[in-house]
């Protein structure tokens, strides 16, 4: 191999590997793709449907470590959230934000009262008119809880059929991963044809 050869060659290895490390920074420090696996937050999200993950608006944490950099802000109500399942960090959830730290939260007959007030929710639905009474389920009747400091509470959009905070308690901020921001891609499975009309939407 020729001098010129054996440059030339460097000069690719070299702008694979800053290429691979920009990228490794990125997502670990800024954004991430996710794909919606379950139903659970529909109709706001599809099966097949594709996003990218803001990582940097709460905070990014540094890799293998609890330590978590200042953010642009802390999350709030209404927020939909991917993070760590806390009955095992290995998966990755997706759900709505409903109560922060030092709020309280109660639902009833399936509507959800924060501090005493009735949370306005279009974005929710219910495929079950049926209500399951108080104590038989924490489905449609729970609390009140005061959320913790440095926790949140978590729900599905889709209501009737999303595994939450009703089940496995409130979430820790240290297994946030960040917030969801727009689609990218959206594939329907049944029809094996793209969703045209959702990708590039935006998250809310």
């Amino acid at each position: 191999m020729t001098r010129k050869s054996r440059s030339i060659v460097r000069e690719y290895v070299e702008a694979a590997l800053w290429a691979l490390t920009l990228t490794m920074f990125l997502r670990a420090f800024v954004i991430q793709a996710f794909r919606i696996p379950s139903e659970s937050m529909r109709d706001t999200l599809l099966v097949g449907d594709f996003l990218f993950v803001n990582k940097f608006e709460y905070g990014p944490k540094i890799p293998f470590t609890h330590i978590r950099l200042p953010g642009l802000r802390s999350p709030r109500s209404g927020d939909v959230i991917v993070f760590q399942y806390p009955q095992d960090p290995t998966k990755d959830f997706i759900k709505r934000c409903v109560a922060t730290g030092g709020q309280t939260i109660e639902i009833q007959k399936k509507e959800i009262l924060l501090d005493g007030r009735k949370l306005a929710e279009p974005y929710v639905i219910h495929t079950d008119p049926s209500v399951r009474p108080a104590g038989y389920d924490d489905r449609d009747n729970f609390g009140p809880i005061t959320v913790k400091p440095n926790q949140l509470f978590m729900m599905g959009d889709n209501r009737d059929n999303s595994n939450d905070s009703r089940y496995w308690g409130t979430l820790d901020m240290d297994l946030v991963k960040g917030r969801a921001m727009f689609l990218y891609w959206s594939w329907d499975g049944e029809r094996n044809w793209p969703r045209w009309n959702r990708i590039f939407q935006l998250i809310r």
